[in-house]
């Protein structure tokens, strides 16, 4: 087996032109593909990532009976809520935990009403972490145990026909399902660039719905903010344990919808790259024939010498897998740091402010990343392809007769 290594080796560089072309090709091909894996990465954790800001943190705890009622955001007080937040602060991964209470409503000047998800927070705890604080536009954003002070986004601001200042009226259900309703001041507008998402959401203090709704000193909702986006499932489980007297969920299963369009969105940039990799794969191919084919007599020499058949096509196979091999570890090598020098700066996506909801969740700037597994999967697929281009052609040739084999140009 070494004699077959050494000889496949020394045939490699006897035409070392030949197969610098096809390592160089497998190169570039597997750059091209580990930047565009990249890119789709990067843009699925600013989509993941700010779709957790967005709307709560990766985990939200509730009272028992919230699941069935979710989408009435009922007023189901949590028991102890600051046991609730000790307990997760002391779980690993941890970034916030915030108190809430979460509810539906309504907002309301001269210009109309509109119905809206009210979220009382703590602005202290939230504010670092907010989508929502990190795209105000007119004014600010709420102050710690502030009373009288809504925060709304530019969608609504439009359609109330409001800016930073002036006076609305918001009005939901108490605690005993009576309505309420008070006159508070827009101290701040965020805008981001998801006119649907603005118009649904408004924000208050957490002292200010307790008073409003009958809420003294409680919570309706704890959320978890984690440093990783995409463990949700991993330690729901834990959490669960940790929390037996609660609902523990993460906010996909909250947010059903939003994880469709994002399960839609993953389908089209994985067949997108599987387009990427097939492209460059035909690349691979046709050198690989042509290297193959134009020794064929070759073959027929070592035919010739008494070489059997299979022995030729393990030789350029072996050939095959070498250069795939050797022209992939490079190709991964150079595109990892390539990914990487881009992602320490990113992509300016400002220009594609208001193309849509997915793209505004992106973020201003993309940040290409990818992990060991991304490169390795890739360097076993580009070997994988060189070597089955040499299968063809060698299996072609090894069948000719030597003479014929010698015979031909």
């Amino acid at each position: 087996m070494g004699e077959f290594f050494k000889m496949a080796w020394h045939n490699m560089w006897r035409n070392w032109r030949r197969t610098a072309i096809a390592a160089s090709a497998i190169v570039l091909g597997l750059i091209l593909m580990l930047f565009i894996e990249g890119m789709i990465r990067g843009s699925d954790q600013g989509i993941y990532g700010n779709s957790v800001r967005l709307y709560g943190g990766n985990v939200q705890v509730h009272a028992p009976g919230f699941r069935p009622k979710a989408d009435r955001l009922p007023l189901l007080p949590l028991e102890n809520p600051d046991a609730v937040v000790a307990t997760l602060q002391a779980e690993p991964g941890v970034v916030s935990v915030a108190k809430r209470i979460s509810t539906g409503g309504l907002v309301s000047t001269r210009a109309g009403s509109f119905p809206v998800k009210i979220t009382a927070i703590e602005p202290a705890v939230e504010e670092p972490h907010s989508l929502q604080a990190e795209n105000i536009t007119a004014g600010r954003f709420l102050l710690e145990n502030e009373g009288d002070a809504v925060v709304i986004g530019q969608g609504l601001a439009d359609e109330l026909k409001v800016t930073a200042g002036d006076r609305v009226t918001l009005v939901g259900r108490s605690k005993q399902e009576n309505m309420r309703q008070r006159s508070m001041t827009v101290v701040g507008i965020f805008d981001l660039g998801m006119a649907d998402a603005e118009k649904g959401l408004v924000f208050i203090t957490l002292p200010e719905a307790q008073s409003l709704y009958g809420l003294r000193d409680q919570a309706t909702e704890v959320a978890v903010l984690l440093d990783t986006v995409g463990q949700e499932n991993t330690v729901l489980p834990q959490y669960a344990a940790a929390l037996p007297n609660y609902e523990v969920d993460s906010w996909m299963t909250l947010n059903p919808e939003i994880g469709e369009t994002l399960a839609m969105k993953s389908v089209f940039t994985n067949i997108f790259g599987l387009v990427v990799l097939m492209i460059a794969g035909i690349g691979i191919l046709n050198l690989m024939l042509m290297a193959v084919f134009e020794r064929t007599r070759e073959m027929g020499v070592l035919a010739a010498l008494g070489m059997k058949s299979r022995q030729i096509m393990g030789l350029f196979l072996l050939e095959g897998a070498m250069i795939g091999a050797g022209g992939g570890l490079i190709g991964g090598i150079l595109g990892w740091a390539v990914v990487w020098a881009v992602g320490q700066v990113g992509f300016d996506l400002s220009y594609a402010s208001g193309m849509g909801e997915m793209t505004a969740l992106m973020g201003s700037r993309l940040y290409p990343s990818i992990t060991f597994f991304d490169v390795a999967w890739r360097w076993v697929a580009v070997t994988l392809i060189a070597t089955l281009a040499a299968l063809f052609p060698a299996w072609q040739a090894a069948r000719k007769e030597p003479a014929a084999a010698l015979h031909h140009i």
